[in-house]
């Protein structure tokens, strides 16, 4: 399991279903949109403030983008 694959799996589960595009949780984070891109292709080894900032832009817990059954469960 590589955590940066879920990680991003989950913040993209989590965007979808709060009905926001990359560029809106980007400008929410203060970052460029191809920087949450490559954080939900798990392609960025993200910082706890980088998380700090994705879980408050989507309004969920900071754990919630870890767990590994997010994906799975809603689709």
């Amino acid at each position: 399991m590589d955590i940066r694959k879920v990680f991003g799996a989950n913040v993209r589960a989590y965007r979808l279903a709060a009905g926001l595009s990359q560029e809106a949780v980007a400008v929410r984070m203060g970052v460029d949109r191809a920087h949450v891109s490559a954080i939900e292709r798990g392609l960025q080894n993200v910082t706890l403030l980088t998380i700090w900032q994705l879980a408050e832009a989507l309004k969920v817990r900071p754990a919630d983008l870890f767990v590994d059954s997010v994906q799975k469960s809603r689709s």
